[in-house]
């Protein structure tokens, strides 16, 4: 594999879930911005909040795509979640994007308190209240969870809306309404034999466009790849241990997590972001796994010409 734009997909940096700062945003997000990515995405966890940090850092990244990846439904009713988007769409100049999902059943329960009760109506509601507002147009949804009647005065571009799918029943919920769906813990098989065909069979039978499939790909440039496997293995049990990641591990057919770290030469890397392209992902979302700032010098500088 040679050049990035050999792949014929659109490339977005992912900071990952670990930024404690704006300025840690802004910084990865102005290097995405000069090296030539098409997209910057921020995770939600402990950190910053995505929905405050992007909008903040918008000047410093001109040109691409920002993004969340992925804000969870839970704690955020829709139409705050519609206020947030749509300010930071204005923020953006219209260059913003939504990611959301539903999160998991310990996240959810542990974290905020919420039961996990029939998750896939919650966020089909969700959805029906959301969706709406971030096309500029009123909410008059009445759910059995969720319900939201309001006009927003927020004027910008629309804001698409990705969610986060990996069972079947979320992944024609997305492909039925939404932009796409974020995925991961997700390698090549799984894309081509569940992910894809089932978001592309339901944005056809919706007479929806094509819908966005954005991989995450964790990688390090490194000549010991089965020791930088192996120095992942300690923060991998978390995501092994979810029920719906475990689900599509097992789809894969592997065991660990790390598994699915790409390492070895940024040539080396590039063949395996190939297979993803393959089996059918439009946006890949690179992320840095490594496990020293050494290994992350050098697979940002990698990374920097490659895409270049």
């Amino acid at each position: 594999m040679g050049a990035a734009n050999d792949l014929g997909v659109r490339l977005g940096f992912a900071g990952g879930t670990t930024l404690t700062s704006i300025e840690e945003v802004r910084a990865d997000a102005s290097w995405a911005s000069q090296v030539g990515f098409d997209s910057y995405w921020v995770s939600y966890l402990v950190g910053v909040d995505p929905l405050v940090a992007l909008p903040v850092v918008a000047g410093d990244a001109p040109n691409i795509e920002l993004g969340t990846s992925v804000v969870p439904t839970v704690g955020r009713h829709p139409v705050s979640m519609a206020q947030l988007a749509r300010s930071a769409q204005q923020a953006c100049d219209g260059r913003f994007t939504l990611g959301i999902g539903p999160s998991h059943q310990v996240v959810v329960e542990d974290r905020y308190g919420e039961q996990w009760d029939h998750p896939l109506e919650r966020t089909r509601e969700y959805l029906d209240v959301l969706l709406p507002l971030c096309a500029g147009e009123p909410s008059a949804a009445t759910g059995n969870q969720i319900t939201g009647h309001v006009t927003l005065d927020i004027p910008c571009e629309p804001v698409p809306v990705v969610l986060a799918a990996l069972g079947p029943n979320m992944l024609e919920l997305a492909g039925s309404l939404t932009a796409g769906t974020h995925v991961g813990q997700c390698g090549p098989r799984t894309i081509a034999e569940h992910t894809a065909p089932a978001i592309n069979a339901a944005a056809e039978a919706a007479n929806r466009p094509a819908p966005r499939i954005i991989s995450l790909v964790n990688l390090c440039v490194g000549n010991d790849p089965n020791g930088i496997r192996a120095a992942a293995s300690a923060g991998a049990g978390f995501y092994a241990a979810l029920p719906s990641y475990r689900a599509m591990l097992d789809r894969e057919g592997i065991d660990d997590p790390t598994d699915l770290i790409l390492a070895g030469s940024m040539s080396e890397i590039a063949d395996g972001l190939a297979s993803y392209v393959a089996a059918g992902a439009t946006d890949l979302r690179l992320g840095i796994y490594a496990p020293d700032q050494e290994h992350a010098r050098a697979t940002r500088d990698a990374l920097a010409e490659w895409v270049a």
